[in-house]
């Protein structure tokens, strides 16, 4: 058959990331003697001088503590982001000894939740928070956009480690249970390089309240009027049933270990795990795998009209080259912060708009456009202390 495709024209190199939550570690403190037992009598010090010293020797010692124990920040969310966050914390605590980060990459949903209730410093989430949720929260919000996503369509088909190619309606019919073999005549048709097999298609779903699930969604609801009413479009779907993983890991756990499984993973989570990504068909009616090029084709068609709080969405977008299934991830900061934790978490944003978006590629993101960069930067310097 004819079909339009966009191959990708680079492909970035494999990656590998740590799956921790905690970046470092506490220094001991240090234990100092400070008086000698054989001290000589005859320059015993006055007591004027005794308390000079141990005013000097305290000094030294918070000094000491302080540079001992770093400033923690605390911040949970996006598995999606999880791979580029604990990159960046580690590059960043690499030359900024005095803070360290603890991020715990439990959901878009359960960030969104911590963040609302003050439990962490800042949130991360792959869709920007509902007006509901900005109600809720405790004081003005600013979504700050960090990087690119694509959000993929992998699968695992004993003896099968081509890519496969989908349509939007035949994805949105999968999700909907409505298309139940790997035969179906309507994959097949559009598979005539593959032998397809008579197997069951095993749904992999995102059990906990996701952003990836939210951009998954998004995206079917926007190409398939029938699954946005009936599965809906959110962090948390109504799936038909399957089996349910836990974060982006779990997803690709479970579709690994289960012969006929088809999943929605984080591009990078696909690549270093090596299981086949599929092209999906985009607005244009061209079929595109996702890959750095495709997600900045995407993102591109919307930089220009970038709203100002970037509470933006780019799924199904526009363009012969875009990937249909991309987006942006964000982090989430109040627009007032405590001085000290304030003061840290703007130098960190800053640095990941600079040195932090060339560490981007390694890891299968796209860094964000200069036109946005430059309007994030701004958005960044107007976060202010209490």
């Amino acid at each position: 058959m004819n079909r339009n495709i966009l191959e990708p024209t680079a492909k970035a190199g494999d990656a590998r990331f740590v799956s921790g939550q905690a970046i470092g570690s506490q220094r001991k403190g240090i234990k100092m003697n400070i008086f000698n037992r054989g001290l000589n009598r005859k320059l015993r010090p006055t007591r004027g001088q005794v308390a000079s010293i141990c005013c000097a020797i305290l000094a030294i010692g918070f000094s000491l503590s302080a540079t001992a124990r770093p400033l923690l920040i605390n911040a949970a969310g996006s598995s999606f982001a999880f791979p580029i966050y604990s990159k960046w914390f580690h590059a960043y605590g690499a030359t900024h000894k005095s803070v360290q980060f603890n991020y715990q990459s439990i959901g878009s949903g359960g960030g969104i939740h911590q963040f609302q209730n003050k439990t962490v410093d800042f949130g991360a989430s792959d869709v920007p928070m509902t007006p509901a949720e900005m109600a809720k929260a405790p004081g003005k919000v600013f979504h700050i956009p960090t990087v690119l996503g694509a959000v993929c369509i992998t699968y695992d088909l004993p003896g099968i480690k081509s890519s496969l190619y989908f349509t939007p309606d035949v994805l949105a019919d999968i999700y909907m249970a409505k298309i139940t073999k790997w035969n179906d005549p309507r994959i097949v048709a559009e598979n005539p390089h593959v032998k397809m097999p008579n197997l069951p298609i095993i749904l992999v779903t995102r059990s906990d309240s996701s952003g990836t699930n939210a951009v998954f969604t998004e995206y079917l609801g926007k190409v398939s009027p029938m699954f946005k009413k009936t599965v809906g479009v959110g962090k948390i779907g109504r799936w038909p049933g399957g089996l349910g993983g836990k974060g982006n890991a779990g997803v690709t756990s479970l579709v690994e270990q289960n012969p006929g499984a088809i999943g929605y993973v984080e591009l990078v989570y696909a690549a270093s795990n090596h299981l086949p990504i599929a092209y999906v068909k985009n607005a244009a009616g061209v079929y595109v795998k996702p890959s750095i090029a495709s997600v900045v084709a995407a993102a591109a068609t919307e930089a220009p009209k970038m709203p100002s709080d970037f509470r933006v969405s780019i799924t199904n977008a526009p363009g012969k080259k875009a990937y249909p299934i991309s987006s942006y991830t964000f982090i989430l900061v109040y627009t007032k912060m405590p001085k000290a934790k304030g003061q840290a978490i703007v130098r960190f944003l800053d640095w990941a708009m600079g040195p932090g978006q060339r560490l981007t590629k390694a890891l299968y993101y796209a860094p964000l456009p200069r036109s946005v960069e430059a309007k994030v930067r701004a958005k960044i310097k107007q976060i202010q202390f209490d």
